[in-house]
């Protein structure tokens, strides 16, 4: 069975694009590659259970396992050493993929406080978007009463688009709520 968002990909936003950049061939369509899901934790440092706690929150909210990272160098300023874990991630391919985006622009980014929608301006300029969520509970898989720590955590979308022209009307066209 498909993902919701897929099927839609398949059946309107393909054509759509096809006829706003004049693909020729089916396969010049921009698509979704990956979405890397990352949360970054400095104080994990001092409170190992923190990075632990996350990795759990993370594996919910994507439905896979949290990789945890470790860092590459060491810097004294940071009191940080070389192999020190600092932070957890998970990349997303294929029906899980398309299953997290939609949950994240149907139901998690309309339960952001004040939201006004993304902003249309974090392109990297070879197709890539990538998003900052200020907070994990806004995704209803997290137990608000379990959570020790407020974090934060990024979400990059990468695309097979050229352009970031392209990458922005597929993502328009995916429900992407961007701001004017």
């Amino acid at each position: 069975m498909q993902a919701r968002l897929q099927e839609r990909y398949r059946e309107d936003v393909r054509s759509k694009l096809s006829q706003e950049f004049g693909y020729q061939n089916v396969h010049q369509v921009p698509t979704l590659t990956k979405i890397v899901v990352n949360i970054g934790l400095g104080e994990a440092t001092e409170n190992p259970k923190l990075l632990e706690r996350a990795s759990e929150e993370l594996t919910l909210i994507t439905g896979q396992k949290a990789i945890i990272r470790r860092a590459r160098k060491s810097v004294a300023n940071f009191k940080l050493r070389a192999g020190q874990a600092i932070g957890c991630m998970v990349t997303l391919r294929g029906q899980r993929m398309w299953e997290f985006l939609d949950r994240l622009t149907s139901v998690a980014l309309p339960r952001v406080r004040d939201f006004k929608g993304t902003s249309p301006k974090a392109f990297d300029g070879r197709g890539n978007y990538t998003l900052g969520i200020r907070e994990q509970i806004i995704f209803p898989e997290v137990d608000y009463d379990k959570v020790e720590k407020i974090t934060g955590l990024n979400v990059t979308v990468c695309t097979t688009a050229k352009t970031d022209a392209e990458a922005k009307a597929l993502l328009a066209h995916l429900g992407m709520p961007f701001r004017q």
